[in-house]
């Protein structure tokens, strides 16, 4: 194999990292339904980043890429979803009047997670410009399989350490402010994803017409 690990592990732990819909659904959830709800956003965004490798190992990706109309709707849908999660946070955290036990049918599944991934344009562009970069001269699909195994372990261990975190805190803190704090925080930061998303998409179809 002529895979570059080690460099694929440099690239992509700033992405891994950085706070973004899984890791705003995985903080909510974990206040919601404790380490179960932690493990449906962790196993949903798995299946999502496996997704990916095997769109892009099977050349489907390319091929939404070369279609504007195509991509351009996922973008769309991709925002429109997140602006909903987005939603459904903010209303969440607006009612939250009572212990977080009562509302744990409100949690964000394995369904959730894994359309927030899949849908987000950004995640195709990474797989299809970043990801391919070390996935070596054949580019096999068993090699993009690989690098999202290793994209998923860091993932999981960095949400897994966040949100137990998390946990630990909450023995000391209100857990009424905090779900209302982080409910509403984490709203406001899916509808900015989903707004910048629109009007990226709105920019480059802009672009395009002049």
């Amino acid at each position: 194999m002529n895979l570059h690990v080690l460099a694929f592990i440099i690239a992509i732990l700033p992405v891994a990292l950085s706070p973004g819909a899984s890791f705003t659904l995985a903080i909510n959830n974990t206040l919601v339904a404790g380490a179960r709800g932690l493990a449906a956003i962790i196993l949903g965004t798995a299946l999502g980043i496996y997704t990916h490798a095997l769109l892009i190992g099977l050349g489907i990706s390319a091929l939404l890429v070369r279609s504007p109309i195509i991509f351009n709707l996922l973008s769309v849908a991709g925002a429109a979803y997140l602006l909903w999660l987005g939603i459904q946070l903010l209303r969440r955290g607006r009612h939250i009047s009572q212990p977080v036990a009562s509302y744990r049918s409100a949690r964000m599944g394995i369904k959730d997670a894994w359309l927030a991934n899949v849908l987000n344009p950004k995640a195709v562009m990474l797989y299809l410009t970043v990801v391919s970069q070390f996935a070596g001269r054949d580019h096999a699909l068993l090699h993009y399989l690989l690098l999202a195994s290793i994209h998923v372990a860091i993932m999981a261990l960095w949400l897994v350490i966040i949100c137990f975190t998390l946990l630990t805190s909450v023995r000391v803190i209100n857990i009424r402010k905090l779900s209302i704090a982080i409910n509403i925080g984490g709203g406001l930061i899916l509808v900015f994803f989903a707004i910048s998303n629109l009007v990226q998409l709105f920019m480059t179809l802009k672009g395009f017409s002049s």
